[in-house]
């Protein structure tokens, strides 16, 4: 396969079918939607089994566990998927919307309506459930997609894209709407991100090394985030019981996705009477804590084991684990522990523990994050969670979209004047 002809037709194609798309009325898109849902509940077996076929070829690969997660499909995800997309079925139509329209002293109206962005590119590991969330997302804000999932999941990218195919011929729209690679071949990601002609913007969702050569390499605009840092602080002012409870959910839950906690910042105020109960709960799930000096001599003096401990470095302080491993700190107070996530943080997800009102409000306003969460879980940041449908991405930007990325942020505003004859003097 000559790659860079094959990308060039791909991209044609997707900008002649953009234009179709952006031009299709509610109706269509979601009965293109439900189609798609329906045909994904039908074929469970059949991307289960593609699945299967991914699963074995990465174990031979000695693909890492965190890996290994996010390429699985169960019954449940694959059930997760089509009501992802019927989420988004359900949701308001944000193409067309008119916002902000007034008079002027001239006499003519003024206001903006939301657009598509045209075509869209997904640069994806591993995760199958992104290729029907993408298409969704992107059929129904109008946009045309190209979806480049990775290599270890070829064949089960493939079963939903054909999924895709058929509820875009149920509702009467060209397959090119939605096109997922057919290569493997690493050089199609660099002409897909070269593109300027036929592409408008790039989102990849993957490891720092996939994100980092996007956004250096690109010559299209990128949304992005390159890493997931995030953390719970525990105020001195926190309901503990409330702390052991979000901490086991924000870290133990599931390892390998952006959203999970690697950092756990306690109050010194409440360190002696928090930290026993959360380490032990951490080593009760195999977690190893990286801890200062200050929270190891808490945790070993509350009988953590030993091998679940160890001195943090600098490095661990900015870690993304992926992994059963957490970076343990005690801080000064609310102060210190804002100054830290701010700069230390990867301006994802942070969460705050606290029963004060103060505080909660502080921790919201000054923590620079996409995300800010209060007396919650940070698994919570996803686009599905969020009430979004399902999510194109997170973007730690802050420049046109920022956190989950559900269908406005997949849409731009022009501006609109509406006059009846009028001239300007």
């Amino acid at each position: 396969m000559d790659v860079k002809q094959y990308m060039q037709t791909v991209g044609r194609r997707a900008r002649e079918a953009s234009r179709a798309i952006a031009r299709a009325d509610t109706r269509q898109k979601n009965r293109a939607l439900a189609a798609i849902a329906a045909a994904i509940r039908r074929d469970a077996a059949t991307l289960l089994a593609a699945n299967a076929r991914d699963m074995a070829h990465a174990r031979d690969s000695g693909y890492d566990t965190a890996l290994l997660d996010r390429l699985a499909l169960t019954e449940k995800t694959v059930a997760g998927m089509a009501e992802g997309l019927e989420q988004i079925a359900a949701l308001p139509d944000p193409v067309g919307e008119i916002d902000g329209l007034k008079y002027r002293p001239s006499g003519i109206q003024v206001g903006k309506m939301r657009v598509p962005l045209g075509v869209i590119g997904i640069i994806y590991e591993a995760r199958p459930n992104v290729t029907a969330d993408a298409a969704g997302l992107c059929l129904k804000s109008g946009n045309a997609a190209i979806l480049r999932g990775g290599s270890e999941a070829i064949h089960s990218n493939q079963a939903v894209a054909a999924c895709v195919r058929e509820g875009l011929a149920a509702a009467g729209l060209p397959d090119a709407v939605v096109q997922v690679i057919e290569t493997t071949d690493r050089a199609a990601v660099g002409e897909l991100i070269t593109m300027k002609d036929y592409v408008d913007v790039i989102v990849p969702r993957g490891g720092k090394g996939l994100i980092a050569r996007i956004t250096g390499e690109a010559r299209v605009p990128v949304i992005k985030h390159l890493h997931g840092n995030c953390h719970v602080y525990v105020d001195d002012h926190a309901d503990l019981a409330k702390a052991v409870k979000i901490v086991e959910n924000a870290k133990t839950q599931r390892y390998g996705t952006c959203n999970t906690t690697e950092s756990l910042l306690v109050a010194r105020a409440v360190a002696q009477a928090a930290l026993p109960g959360i380490g032990a709960m951490l080593a009760g799930h195999g977690v190893e804590m990286r801890g200062c000096a200050e929270a190891l001599a808490i945790l070993k003096a509350a009988g953590v084991a030993q091998e679940k401990l160890a001195a943090a470095t600098e490095a661990d302080w900015v870690e993304e684990y992926l992994g059963p491993i957490i970076a343990v700190k005690v801080v000064a107070g609310l102060d210190e522990a804002i100054s830290h996530i701010n700069s230390h943080g990867s301006q994802h997800t942070d969460a705050i523990v606290t029963e004060d009102y103060a505080r909660a409000r502080r921790f919201l306003r000054e923590v620079d994050s996409a995300s800010v969460v209060v007396n919650a879980s940070t698994r919570f940041a996803d686009g599905f969670e969020y009430g979004l449908g399902a999510e194109i991405g997170i973007s730690t930007d802050k420049i046109h979209a920022r956190g989950p990325v559900g269908l406005e942020g997949l849409t731009s505003q022009k501006w609109v004047v509406l006059g009846d004859g009028h001239v300007r003097g």
